[in-house]
């Protein structure tokens, strides 16, 4: 990574950080900002900035201030985009995002979309909450309370010191997404954008099949 000081030029390229990817996947309506940092997972390679200039009209003057709030990263060669045919691509990335190595991908209905270290039964049921909480967070919503469409831990110790599962909310070209992460998060991670990568590139791969 180069410095945050310097200027954006075509001989570097773009990448989200994983601070980056939980802002401009944040919303199920993002804004202009955060369509723009989406663009840069919407190809097989990473961006120079031409190539993001011609998904994104506005990012040349975006550029240098996506690197100064931590959102992008400047990389001097391009990478290639994760392989999402893979089998286990979910159960590898969303394990990375666990200290307990133990998580769930669910749709915002609570289809089970891949899981890892944890058993199919109990995560159905995390995707079930999962689908349950997004009911809620939508009525909060409504009554002007935007708090609870954030992230949320649940904890068995008293003392708050560790969760015991956190739910992250995202969305995907307008699909709505829960990522459940058993124990530490450990979500300042490339696997997050590793993840958010994949599901760009899979498309309706992880789309919940009709009636579910």
């Amino acid at each position: 990574m180069t410095g945050t000081a310097m200027t954006p030029t075509d001989s570097e390229w773009f990448m989200l950080t994983p601070a980056g990817v939980l802002h401009a996947f944040a919303n199920k309506q993002p804004g202009a900002t955060e369509l723009a940092l989406q663009a840069l997972l919407a190809g097989h390679r990473t961006l120079d900035l031409s190539g993001w200039t011609e998904k994104v009209a506005t990012a040349p003057s975006l550029a240098t201030q996506a690197v100064e709030q931590g959102w992008v990263q400047l990389l001097e060669r391009p990478l290639q985009g994760p392989d999402a045919n893979l089998d286990d691509f979910l159960q590898h990335v969303i394990a990375s995002l666990s200290g307990e190595r133990r998580a769930v991908l669910a749709s915002e209905g609570g289809f089970c979309l891949g899981r890892t270290g944890i058993e199919q039964d109990d995560a159905e049921t995390l995707c079930a909450a999962a689908a349950d909480y997004a009911d809620f967070a939508a009525r909060q919503a409504r009554r002007g309370w935007d708090g609870a469409s954030r992230y949320i831990s649940f904890h068995t110790d008293p003392e708050f010191l560790l969760p015991s599962y956190s739910f992250v909310p995202f969305w995907v070209d307008g699909a709505g997404y829960w990522l459940i992460i058993a124990g530490e998060p450990l979500l300042n991670n490339p696997a997050l954008v590793e993840l958010l990568w994949g599901i760009k590139e899979a498309g309706t791969r992880f789309a919940a099949p009709a009636g579910l």
